[in-house]
């Protein structure tokens, strides 16, 4: 036990390294639960589309939007997207899925939702690029119509 010691106190620096880095994988790994949402890959955010009828949620640009989106999704971008909540009012009991360019900017509005009572809230991981490396279907047609 006193050679570890010794060997902790010689290399104190790579302990702290390791540490770093565990601290890092448990963030990345359990970090989204913690702030009250899931990250689903996008064959998950399909199988919630079709299986819990999860409403998909656009806040990129409108530019952005109108190169290519998810058929049907709700377009917000995320600079508007605290003034224009009460249009998401009548999803707040289903499963939603928040998709941005490559994940980043849907979970900030993931964390809003979940602070507005949203309680099934899920990030696109990798966003509309992870989307699209899957393979899924892009659309430049119209918006979602509201139910």
């Amino acid at each position: 036990m006193q050679q570890f010691g010794e060997f902790f106190l010689n290399h104190w620096d790579l302990f702290l390294a390791l540490f770093v880095t565990l601290a890092m994988l448990v963030y990345t790994t359990f970090g989204a639960r913690l702030r009250g949402y899931q990250e689903v890959p996008p064959l998950d955010a399909v199988q919630l589309i079709n299986h819990e009828d999860a409403v998909l949620v656009d806040v990129r640009e409108d530019s952005e939007y109108s190169a290519g989106h998810v058929q049907d999704s709700i377009h917000i971008p995320l600079g508007k997207l605290g003034e224009r909540m009460g249009e998401l009012a009548a999803y707040k009991e289903r499963a939603v899925v928040i998709g941005c360019r490559s994940g980043h900017r849907s979970a900030r509005a993931c964390v809003q939702l979940r602070k507005q009572g949203f309680e099934k809230v899920y990030n696109l991981r990798g966003g509309i690029l992870a989307w699209e490396s899957a393979s899924l279907p892009i659309s430049k047609g119209g918006k979602r119509k509201k139910k």
